[in-house]
């Protein structure tokens, strides 16, 4: 991403804030492990999003005045020879400068002096925070400590959320996030062919891993987008497993559900196979439901469909494929064998953070995601792809993944070797 991206992206955002306020963003901090020990940090997405600062502990103003004029104003930590001794360089201000676009940079600690000083000038009357939470459970992230402290010392000032703003930004994706995408996907690619070459009876689960980890890490070291979902046999059944410690046993189905990212884009892509290299009749019974699903969905997507008839057709779809060949009585229990749903957008976030969109539009990117999961048969796989929204239709980024059963069974005939 450029400079000039960033740019676009702060342009789009003042456009839509209210004259007479300011915007305050955070990178984020690094959430305590354990002792001394922190858990690796990952940037707020909507602070990157429009500064492409990917550093903790930064933070970022704009005013916009009255007349819609807009100045802003980065803040980054201030060089410390031994801080960076131990967790690395910190950026320059020329450096935050030619990344972002943001020509005014300053250090951290003039931040609450210099926010001080707009609250109390008397030209704004709001003041735009990043304020979302999943769940009323999740800690205070710095937008949400502000909020209160903005609520004592300048109760005048009015609260908004460029959380809103931002996520409406997010759903389109614009030329260069989509390249950058591609990337990815060709990444993830490498990885989950890597794991279909070396898979055999007797592998674990943490052995897929380190082959999916090795083989996107000779694209760069950003690693994998979010942590990798890789199971088999009886462990397919957790939607969201992460323990690695598992065995494939010859005949069980190995599960991925995995993304590389590139240039801060990540994908999301999920493959199922048999750890042996060929699929039994079951298997290839309840494989070839999942396909055909997908491709009829690939078939009919396209702008102006409703985003929940995605959900909705690809369950209602699966569900008749299944009455038909005997496994489901009534097409109303579908959920006995389909566990989640279809669709989610990817970008930013493997589930982005985006407005979740009533009707489709082009250059929107999620996943169309056909999960099956019959405990009876021991058999559980999804079949993921991401879904690029075309003016006319839709395009199947992941379709280099190998997909089809002859091409998978191919894929696993190759050798992989570190």
């Amino acid at each position: 991403m450029t400079k000039e991206y960033y740019r676009g992206n702060r342009e789009r955002l003042y456009a839509g804030m209210k004259e007479g306020s300011l915007l305050v963003l955070f990178s984020g901090s690094p959430v305590r492990k354990t002792n001394d020990e922190f858990y690796p940090f990952f940037t707020s997405r909507n602070f990157l999003y429009v500064t492409g600062l990917d550093q903790q502990e930064l933070a970022f103003i704009a005013c916009k005045e009255q007349g819609g004029a807009v100045t802003e104003k980065a803040y980054i930590l201030p060089p410390d020879m031994m801080a960076e001794r131990w967790t690395g360089e910190r950026i320059k201000p020329d450096e935050a400068a030619g990344i972002s676009g943001i020509e005014d940079i300053a250090f951290t600690g003039s931040f609450e002096a210099d926010l001080h000083r707009l609250c109390t000038s008397g030209r704004y009357e709001h003041i735009y925070l990043d304020l979302f939470r999943v769940s009323p459970s999740d800690r205070d992230e710095p937008a949400h400590m502000l909020l209160g402290r903005m609520s004592r010392n300048y109760p005048f000032m009015k609260p908004e959320n460029a959380n809103i703003l931002i996520r409406r930004l997010r759903t389109i994706k614009q030329p260069c996030e989509l390249e950058a995408m591609r990337k990815a996907e060709e990444i993830t690619c490498a990885g989950i062919t890597s794991m279909m070459k070396a898979s055999k009876p007797g592998m674990y689960e943490y052995q897929y891993k380190a082959v999916f980890d090795y083989a996107i890490g000779q694209y760069g070291p950003q690693g994998p987008g979010f942590p990798s979902i890789i199971s088999a046999g009886k462990n397919n059944f957790c939607i969201h497993y992460y323990s690695y410690k598992g065995q494939a046993l010859d005949g069980d189905m190995v599960l991925n559900d995995v993304g590389a990212w590139y240039d801060h884009m990540i994908t999301d892509v999920s493959r199922g196979w048999p750890c042996n290299g060929r699929f039994n009749e079951r298997q290839r019974q309840l494989y070839e439901m999942a396909l055909d699903t997908s491709n009829h969905m690939f078939s009919i997507i396209r702008p102006g469909m409703k985003m929940s008839e995605v959900d909705g057709e690809s369950h209602r779809y699966c569900a008749e494929l299944m009455k038909d060949a005997g496994l489901l009585e009534d097409v109303k229990d579908i959920g006995r064998y389909m566990w989640h749903g279809g669709a989610h957008h990817v970008g930013y976030d493997v589930h982005d953070a985006v407005e979740t969109p009533e009707v489709i539009a082009p250059n929107m990117v999620f996943c169309v995601d056909i999960g099956i999961y019959h405990e009876e048969f021991g058999i559980g796989f999804r079949l993921e792809d991401n879904c690029l929204v075309t003016e006319t239709g839709c395009e199947n980024l992941s379709a280099m993944t190998p997909r089809t059963i002859p091409e998978i069974e191919d894929m696993m005939r190759q050798s992989f070797v570190f």
